[in-house]
This record gives C-alpha cells, structure tokens and sequence, in this order.
C-alpha cells in the first residue's frame, strides 16, 4: 500500500467519523412540540417510502445488468458497478435521514434566532457534504488496492470504470426522479394553495403541502447527493485512467487525484467551523466564509503536497513543474469560487436579474416567464467563458499548446479533480436549502409564531440560491469533464479512453 492511498484512506475515515459525531449532535438537539414532531415524522415517512420503491426499482435494473456485465466483461468490472451503485445510494439514503432530522431541529433554533437556527441547518448539510465525499473517496481507494492486489492491473482499471457506471445508473434514477418529484408536488402545492385557494404557501389546510416537503429532501437533498457522489467519483476515476494512458498503470499520477481529494475533505471539515454570521447578519456571507477557509487551505496544502508527491517521480515523468501542476489544482478551486459566485448573482433576490424578473411580475405572468427566460439565457454566457477560460488555462500548463496534447489534457483531468474536491464543503452549502425549506414549512404547519417564520424566511430564500449553486458546480464539472475526455490524437494512439469511459 502506498503512502498516498494510506493518505486518502486515513481522511476518509476523518470524514466518516466527522459525519457521524455531527449527525450525533445534530440528533442530541431540541425538537420542540408533538405537533412539529407530527409534521417532521410525516415528512420523514413520506420520504422513506418514495426511497424505498426508486431504490426497488434500481435494484431489479442493477442485477440484471450485473449479469449481462460479469458474463460480457468480467466479474471484477461487475463487482465495481455494485459497489458503486450502493455507495451512491447510501450517499443519498444518508443525505435524506440527515435532513429530516435536521428540519425540526431548525425550526425549534429559529425560536432562539437567526445564527442558531442557521448552524443548525448548515451543520445538518454538513454532514450530507462530508459524508459524501469520504464514501466516495474510501470506495475507490480500497475497491482499487483490493483489486489491484488480487487481479492484474488491467482489470483493476476496468473494475473501476464499473465503479462509475454503477454510480450513474443510481444518479440517474435519483436525480432525474427525485428532481420529477419534487417539482411536481412543489407545482402542484402552488397550485392548489396559492392559485385556487389564496392561502399560504405551506399552510396547514393545503393537503400538498407534505408532499412538497418531501419532495425538498428526496429531490434536492438524497438525489443531490447521489448524483454528487457520482460526479466525485467518475472524476476521480477519469483521472486515474487518463493517469494510466499518459504515465502508464504504474506510475504514481494515477494515485495523485486521491492525494488532493484528501486533502479537501480536511479542509472541507475546518470550514465548516467558520460558516458564522458577522454584524451585518448576512447569511450567504457566512456560508462564503466557510467556502473560502476551506478553499484556502486547501490551496496552500495543495502547493506543499504537489511538492512532496512531484519529488517521489522518476525523472521521465516530471513532465509539468511544481509549480504548474500546482496553478492546475488552483485554477479547479477558483473556477469554483466563480461559478458559485455568478449563480447567486443570477438568483440573489439583491441582485439585478431577480430584481428584473419581480418588476416584471407587476405586469402579469406573461411578463414574468419572458424575464425569467431572457435572465436564464443570459446567465449561460458567463458560465460558459468561465470553464473556457479555465480549460485553456490548464491545457497550456500541461504543455497542450507547446505539442504535448496527451499532457494538457491531463492537466485539465486535474483541474477538474481540484473543482471537485471542494464537493464536500458545496454540497454541505446545498443541503442547508432542503433543511431551511423544510424548516419554515413546520413553523407554518405547527401554527407557531410569526417571528420564527420571520428567521426561517430569509433563511429559506437563501436556500434557494444555495441549491442553484450545486446545479452550476455539477454542470460545470460535466462541461469540464467533456473536454477532458475527448481523445488527442497522441492519447487515441495508445488507448481509446473515450470509448472506455462513459461520460453522461
């Protein structure tokens, strides 16, 4: 076993148990009422029984294409796409428990005002974000020693494309139904409440108003976390096998992607300590906060680690200097930082495109849905020249411009693995949305008073932003990954990795 895969284990194992004392004193924590009890268990039940029929159907989908995959391929590659398809799913099973359990517990802190109830919720997601993660990066690291260890390296390599395909055939069943879900049950409570009836958006006299509940922690919540898990995973596995093409199966780069995904997830933890609200009360501020601690470190670390690991190669494969394989990882952590940034600018209610589109509403809903369409095709732009900008920077740090495509596509491969280490502390940001949706939804339904609603209110509507800011952060990764995946011709001569790996 290397020192490198020891590394990654021993952070998973730090995130694993970060989780779990987490989610303990999260548990520890005042529920409040037996009516908001009632709410919070109907919710809970609601969102077990809609997991417990998608994860049925998946399996009848996993073992039959375990068959087709141990008899056509190999049973390692089977064994992979398993392992892979329960590691998702428990990383979005374990995501749903947290936010149930979080919501109520939200809800009882907002009584005590807004930067209780704010760590409460942001402490919930935290432990959806870190737990992530370290499945993901524990997975991978002991699924490839293992077989690594028992079979030749070859089908150690195919094992862990069965790995990633394991973890989209759940992501796709628990983010595209979960995301049908969650908005049909959120349109139709519109509908049914604030449409028809003219009563409150989450009312007590609104039969749909569970359902919408629901919907936050199955959709936005277990199939965020699914797919997030997916995400991490097939990047790092997309970076080891281009490790393997440009270096070959032996050298070290293919273990360097699990260097900087440990790294992250202890950096990830301290963040999480530092997400507090300041004087000006301003909570995506804080929530930035605890972003930047956690991107800092991990930048600094990131320069001495790739000192470190860059002095264990061979000199042949010293085909980047220190420093440029550092600025690769850096650049995956600012496009990061950016992407967030332009999602809250294109959904902060303070921010001229959510002010457009509420100027428009005044006029009628014609008005309103051609602002939010003209906003939502505006906001492509940036986006867009945003992870252009960041793959022709990584590319030519690689050597891509100066006749080594094989080494500036590796160099995007690691810009897009420094972009998701940050998975953790982003998808801890995310997960507060469901619980602060969650949240207010109890404080209406239990009738309690109008100042716990006035504290869950503003927190509920940053939450929204927060859960645009993972769909831009996974979009973002995909584009990335898209490019990093298109065979050069140096790199098609020596393996058709495109054609190996599936790219959603």
């Amino acid at each position: 076993m290397t020192p490198i895969l020891i590394f990654a284990l021993i952070c998973g194992a730090i995130g694993i148990i970060y989780s779990f004392v987490t989610k303990s004193w999260v548990a520890s924590l005042p529920t409040g009422d037996q009516k908001m009890i009632a709410i919070s268990e109907a919710i809970k039940e609601g969102a077990e029984a809609f997991l417990a029929r998608e994860y049925k159907t998946v399996a009848i989908v996993a073992v039959v294409l375990f068959g087709i995959i141990a008899i056509g391929l190999n049973l390692w590659t089977a064994l992979g796409f398993i392992i892979g398809v329960i590691g998702s799913a428990a990383a979005g099973y374990f995501g749903m428990v947290v936010t149930v359990m979080s919501n109520v517990r939200t809800t009882e802190a907002a009584k005590k005002g807004l930067q209780s109830a704010l760590s409460v919720a942001f402490k919930g997601g935290s432990v959806t974000g870190v737990m992530v993660v370290a499945l993901g990066l524990v997975g991978i690291a002991v699924f490839y020693m293992i077989a690594k260890s028992m079979v030749d390296v070859d089908t150690a390599f195919h094992a862990l494309i069965g790995l990633g395909f394991g973890c989209s055939l759940m992501s796709v069943f628990a983010r595209i139904a979960g995301g049908i879900y969650t908005k049909a049950a959120d349109v139709g409570a519109d509908l049914v409440g604030k449409v028809e009836a003219g009563i409150p958006e989450d009312d007590p006299r609104n039969p749909a108003v569970i359902a919408d509940n629901v919907g936050d922690n199955v959709g936005d919540c277990a199939g965020m976390a699914a797919d997030l898990y997916e995400t991490y995973t097939v990047t790092i596995v997309a970076a080891m096998l281009l490790a393997k093409t440009v270096f070959g199966a032996g050298s070290l780069w293919v273990e360097y992607p699990l260097l900087l995904g440990g790294i992250s997830i202890i950096a990830s933890i301290i963040g999480t300590y530092f997400v507090k609200m300041g004087g000006s009360q301003y909570i995506m501020g804080a929530l930035y906060k605890g972003l930047a601690v956690a991107g800092g470190l991990a930048a600094i670390a990131f320069y001495f680690a790739t000192s470190w690991f860059m002095g264990l190669l061979p000199a042949g494969q010293q085909t980047m200097s220190v420093m440029n394989v550092f600025l690769c990882a850096v650049i995956g952590l600012v496009l990061t930082g950016l992407i967030v940034w332009i999602t809250e600018y294109y959904t902060g209610k303070e921010y001229r495109p959510v002010k457009i589109i509420a100027k428009a509403s005044l006029t009628g809903h014609g008005t309103n849905v051609i602002a939010g369409l003209a906003m939502s095709m505006e906001a492509t732009a940036l986006p867009a020249l945003t992870i252009v900008g960041a793959i022709l920077g990584s590319y030519a740090l690689g050597g891509g411009f100066a006749g080594n495509p094989s080494g500036g596509l590796f160099a995007i491969a690691l810009s897009a693995v420094s972009m998701l280490s940050m998975t953790g502390i982003v998808v801890a940001i995310d997960s507060y949305g469901p619980i602060t949706d969650n949240a207010g939804g109890i404080a209406e339904m239990a009738e309690l008073p109008e100042s716990v609603r006035l504290v869950t209110d503003p927190l509920d509507a940053v939450g929204n932003t927060t859960k645009a800011v993972t769909k831009g952060y996974a979009i973002g990764w995909q584009r990335s990954q898209h490019w990093f995946c298109l065979p050069s011709t140096r790199v098609r001569s020596r393996r058709q990795y495109s054609l190996i790996f599936p790219i959603r």
